[in-house]
């Protein structure tokens, strides 16, 4: 869906996003960018849309007071807007004037940008959003957490979830040059300052590649020795590939996306390491051999990305939850056929839910009696985040900050 209106600037482009994300229930990956954006005001107007999104619980509990009844969507995302500049730091007067402006611009607001101006020049001088409650997660991601971790974890978890995410990276065995950054217990590279990642040291030698330090962790989990037979099952879009090829495994990649799976190529030529694609669905491809190890990063709910791709909130109401956990469970049994006896599969879910993690782990051993759960044994490994069934949970809160996963190890009889 086409984004922003006929005057093309950061902030239009902005309010388009949110127009199609809160109106029309696009994903942001989906919404397009109206032509003639340069690429430091894509990238600005993105990172402004995910911001009001992460914070429009705050957003919108500044503006309730200052409004007699809800206006029209693109007139409250304007002023969503607004209200998030302004507590960013941007001057008031130019803030004001550009929202203003944006009414006017737009034949469906033009007649509101007097309620704009009015609302905007209401605002109190200093504005902190962060002294007001952090924006709570939908009632179906938010009860089973609950009843998991209690409130004040999953509090903990919404305060982290409305922060802009750091940026995580995997540098490559021997690397040379590494950009500036905290190494983290695991060993993932957490960025000081991002910038433009192409742009950082070793990016271009492939010596280190974007990911968060959660998802790296289940090819730590596994263990991988040289040599070694892989297989990445939903391998794009290809962090957890590298590092089984940076391991020295014979490493096939699985995928059912031919376009993600472009990426995949296009990281392993820029890192030169090697992989064997497949472009299958895993549901109907048999592999000519057994597999040392196995690693199933099963589709999922997302749930555990919600900072990343703040959007999941308010396109998503629970209702594929159940499909998914049909679906992890079908392709944890295929993928445990293709085991060699004696070898390991690493399950694991970007998803935050009992039901795409532990429930599903528990479910598995039933069906498969002879199967058994491996506990990490990593030193930097928290022993807290260890399940009771030997996996790993792994929470937003964490560490500063990460992905929520669900990883757990299984070795076949």
């Amino acid at each position: 869906m086409k984004a922003g209106s006929d005057s093309v600037t950061a902030r239009s482009a902005a309010v388009g996003v949110l127009n199609a994300v809160l109106g029309d229930g696009q994903m942001l990956s989906q919404v397009v960018l109206p032509e003639g954006l340069s690429g430091p005001d894509r990238a600005r107007a993105e990172r402004l849309a995910a911001q009001v999104l992460r914070q429009l619980d705050r957003i919108d509990r500044v503006l309730r007071p200052l409004l007699r009844k809800t206006p029209p969507l693109a007139v409250l995302n304007i002023l969503r807007l607004a209200v998030w500049e302004r507590a960013d730091g941007a001057a008031a007067h130019g803030v004001v004037n550009e929202a203003v402006a944006l009414a006017r611009r737009g034949k469906r607001t033009t007649h509101l940008s007097g309620l704009v101006n009015a609302v905007l020049r209401a605002l109190p001088e200093t504005l902190d959003l962060s002294a007001l409650p952090a924006p709570q997660m939908p009632r179906w991601i938010r009860q089973p957490l609950v009843h998991a971790h209690g409130r004040d974890a999953v509090n903990a978890i919404e305060a982290v979830q409305a922060q802009v995410p750091p940026v995580d990276v995997t540098p490559k065995a021997g690397a040379l040059a590494l950009p500036e950054g905290t190494r983290l217990p695991s060993g993932s590279i957490r960025l000081a300052a991002p910038g433009q990642i192409t742009q950082l040291p070793g990016y271009d030698q492939g010596d280190w590649w974007v990911q968060d330090a959660a998802a790296a962790m289940a090819v730590r989990l596994m263990g991988v020795q040289k040599g070694e037979a892989v297989l990445d099952v939903c391998a794009a879009p290809g962090g957890k590939t590298l590092q089984l090829a940076d391991a020295g495994a014979v490493v096939t990649a699985l995928d059912i996306s031919a376009p993600r799976m472009a990426r995949v190529a296009e990281n392993l030529a820029r890192t030169g390491l090697s992989a064997q694609l497949v472009v299958a669905d895993a549901l109907h491809w048999h592999p000519d051999a057994g597999f040392d190890a196995i690693l199933l990063d099963a589709p999922c709910s997302a749930t555990g990305t919600l900072r990343r791709h703040p959007d999941l909130p308010f396109i998503k109401d629970g209702s594929e939850v159940e499909g998914l956990v049909a679906l992890q469970a079908a392709l944890l049994d295929r993928a445990l056929g293709w085991l060699k006896p004696g070898g390991r599969l690493v399950y694991c879910t970007c998803s935050l839910l009992p039901a795409e993690g532990e429930d599903q782990l528990t479910a598995a051993l039933l069906r498969h009696p002879s199967l058994k759960v491996v506990p990490p044994a990593l030193p930097w490994l928290p022993p807290e985040w260890v399940t009771a069934q030997g996996g790993v949970r792994l929470r937003p809160d964490y560490w500063g900050g990460m992905d929520g996963f669900f990883i757990a190890t299984l070795i076949a009889a």
